[in-house]
């Protein structure tokens, strides 16, 4: 097998994509009982991080100084990529088509390269713009967003933060910092993150509201930490360590495209665990992703996207240093799934 990095980060970005697409189905029973979005959101977080606690000690040793010194990674990490896709897209949701939210949400890609066109006054290659127009119009196979439903202005504006959120989650992911491995700041990203989300719970800007009543998992009935503690292990600890691993070796904008086959992952598994319908133009959509994520990667022009990262440096104080190689939208589900990230 090829130890090329690329192929590696690859390899780790595929494992964070279907990890996180098998969410979708863990949380769909919790989400149907009294649970809220925020509160299943926060309660995932906290095990997740817990889970990678040991690891991120054991990957700190001797240096857990880094923690201060990449404060402001981490924070961003929370706020943007923990807290502000979940609570932008849950926004949306309330508000637009689920469809409709998804696909706006995951047009991070397509963002990442419009800010790098303008950041370095470089068109992107040629190979780049035909895959993502090819891994967006997959991704609109896959998720098929219904005519039907109110366009409701803030419902879309919702969802396009979303979407600037997924992007930055991304760019902050693949910023280096002074030896701050991927697990431990996922771990430090997940438990802030579940300070912010519990703030903004108890301010009543988002439906918090949890159960400890059973719930009905794959046809059986089964106490709620069941799938609880499953999407806290797969889909966040196991997950945003990937995906962050992934983004340090891939940078930020091929991995956003490798990032997309959450989408189609999430429809596989609610095929695969619920049973829900999977049609041919979703198979296809997810070959079409799988296509743009060739032509990206095929560009030979370097990764003229991270020079967004360069020019966010210039507006706070996060260090530079090389990037450490070893971990998430955002995931997401066919159209009547909910999706957390």
């Amino acid at each position: 097998m090829s130890h090329h990095p690329t192929t590696r980060g690859l390899l780790v970005a595929l494992v964070a994509a279907t990890s996180f697409g098998v969410s979708g189905a863990l949380v769909k029973p919790l989400l149907e009982g009294d649970w809220s979005p925020a509160a299943a959101v926060t309660v995932r977080a906290l095990v997740g991080g817990l889970v990678l606690v040991p690891f991120a000690l054991r990957a700190l040793r001797g240096r857990r100084r880094t923690l201060w010194t990449a404060r402001w990674r981490i924070l961003g990490m929370a706020v943007v990529g923990v807290v502000g896709t979940q609570v932008f897209y849950f926004a949306a949701v309330r508000r637009i088509p689920v469809g409709t939210a998804i696909l706006i949400e995951y047009m991070a890609p397509l963002l990442l390269v419009a800010v790098a066109w303008v950041v370095t006054r470089r068109r992107p290659a040629a190979v780049v713009l035909i895959g993502a127009a090819v891994a967006a119009g997959g991704l609109l196979l896959v998720v098929s967003p219904s005519g039907g439903g109110r366009l409701d202005p803030i419902g879309l504006a919702s969802a396009a933060v979303a979407m600037v959120c997924c992007a930055a989650y991304f760019v902050i992911a693949a910023r280096p910092t002074e030896g701050l491995p991927p697990v431990a700041l996922a771990c430090a990203g997940l438990l802030l993150g579940v300070v912010v989300l519990a703030i903004v719970g108890l301010a009543g800007l988002v439906p918090y509201t949890a159960s400890t009543a059973p719930v009905e998992l794959f046809g059986a009935t089964t106490a709620w930490w069941v799938p609880m503690l499953a999407v806290g292990v797969v889909a966040t600890a196991i997950s945003y360590a990937a995906s962050i691993t992934a983004t340090t070796m891939l940078g930020s904008r091929l991995a956003s495209f490798v990032g997309l086959l959450e989408v189609a992952a999430a429809a596989l598994w609610a095929w695969i665990l619920l049973g829900e319908s999977l049609t041919l133009l979703q198979g296809l959509g997810g070959a079409a992703i799988l296509a743009g994520i060739a032509f990206v990667r095929s560009d030979r022009e370097g990764r003229p996207e991270d020079a967004v990262a360069e020019a966010a440096s210039d507006i706070g104080p996060v260090p530079q240093a090389a990037p450490a190689p070893a971990v998430g939208t955002p995931d997401a589900a066919p159209p009547g799934a909910s999706v957390e990230r």
